[in-house]
């Protein structure tokens, strides 16, 4: 079992499941991979990841979520976790709000909806280089 794992966070199931399904597809056992969705299950499987021991590596979260906003999500674990990088996935993009996580959070990479899984898998990589 990898003691890294991927996260991704979205009010979408299908979302999610197609996200997990490409970087399972990718990266195979290398990577665990967690979904969230949303952003308080998202910290519950954070502070349970740290507790077991696993670091995350990276966070792919939707920008447009009920409750928090994935830029205001990104930022406040950039705060907390500065070396999770960090990948905003949007089909409604405000530009004002990535210039700022971009700013805030380093963002690592953004995706628009919808992505390819070589934009997807590409921004992974990176991530770890």
């Amino acid at each position: 079992m990898s003691n890294v794992a991927i996260l991704c966070v979205d009010d979408e199931v299908m979302i999610l499941e197609s996200l997990r399904e490409q970087l399972q597809r990718h990266f195979g056992d290398r990577y665990l991979y967690e979904v969230a969705e949303g952003v308080e299950e998202a910290w519950q499987i954070i502070e349970e990841l740290y507790e077991e021991g696993i670091s995350i590596l990276a966070i792919v979260s939707d920008w447009l979520m009920p409750g928090v906003k994935g830029d205001e999500f990104l930022i406040a674990v950039s705060q907390r976790y500065p070396d999770i990088m960090t990948i905003m996935l949007t089909g409604q993009a405000d530009e004002a709000a990535i210039r700022r996580v971009r700013k805030e959070a380093k963002l690592h990479a953004y995706l628009r909806k919808p992505w390819t899984e070589a934009e997807l898998t590409t921004a992974i990589e990176t991530a770890f280089r």
